[in-house]
C-alpha cells in the first residue's frame, strides 16, 4: 500500500494529490493507495481518501504502507524514518499557492543532501521514478535506521542557519 499525506497546512496540494491519483488511474501504480488530502480541493477518484486523519488512524497506515508520500513538513517525514522507511518527500511550492514561500524546498534539499535518508521530488513529473526508487529499497530490504538524537541536533543547527539566511 501507498500512503499519502500532506499534514494540516490550510493550503491546497492539488498537485500532489492529483499526480498520484492519474498514476493510479493510468496503473502506472498498481498497489492500493491511501490519501489524507487536508486542504486540498482535487478530490481523488481512483484512491482512497480522507482530508484528515485521528491520530491513531494515521500512526496505522504509515506502518502498513511499503511506500510513504508526504510534503515537505518535517514531522510527516521524521515519522517514515521513526519507523525506519525511507519517505517519498514532495516539498510544497509557492508558485502552485501550495505555501507562503519555499522553505519546504529548501529544507529537503537540505536533508537529502546531508543525510541520505529521503527522495525528494522537486518536479512532480518525477513522481513515478521516486517511487520507483521506493519500491526498490522496499524490495532489498533496505529500510533506514532511526537516529533521532543525531537528527534532532543537526535538524536544529540547519533551522538556525535557515532562519540566519532567510533574515538576510
Amino acid at each position: 500500500m501507498i500512503f499519502v499525506t500532506v499534514g494540516t497546512h490550510e493550503q491546497q496540494f492539488n498537485r500532489l494529490i492529483k499526480k498520484v491519483d492519474e498514476l493510479k488511474r493510468d496503473s502506472v501504480i498498481q498497489e492500493e493507495v491511501y490519501m489524507q488530502i487536508g486542504y486540498s480541493t482535487y478530490i481523488p477518484k481512483c484512491c482512497k481518501w480522507k482530508r484528515f486523519l485521528a491520530y491513531d488512524k494515521m500512526n496505522d497506515l504509515y506502518t502498513r504502507a511499503n511506500i510513504i508520500i508526504t510534503h515537505g513538513g518535517p514531522a510527516s517525514f521524521m515519522k517514515a524514518l521513526e519507523i525506519k522507511k525511507m519517505p517519498v518527500v514532495v516539498p510544497r511550492q509557492e508558485k502552485y499557492g501550495e505555501h507562503v514561500n519555499n522553505h519546504q524546498m529548501e529544507f529537503v534539499k537540505l536533508v537529502e543532501k546531508r543525510f541520505g535518508n529521503i527522495i525528494g521530488v522537486y518536479d512532480i513529473d518525477e513522481l513515478k521514478e521516486a517511487i520507483d526508487k521506493s519500491h526498490s529499497f522496499v524490495q532489498d530490504g533496505q529500510f533506514m535506521v532511526s537516529n533521532n538524537y543525531a537528527f534532532n541536533e543537526n535538524f536544529s543547527k540547519i533551522i538556525s542557519t535557515l532562519s540566519k539566511e532567510l533574515k538576510k
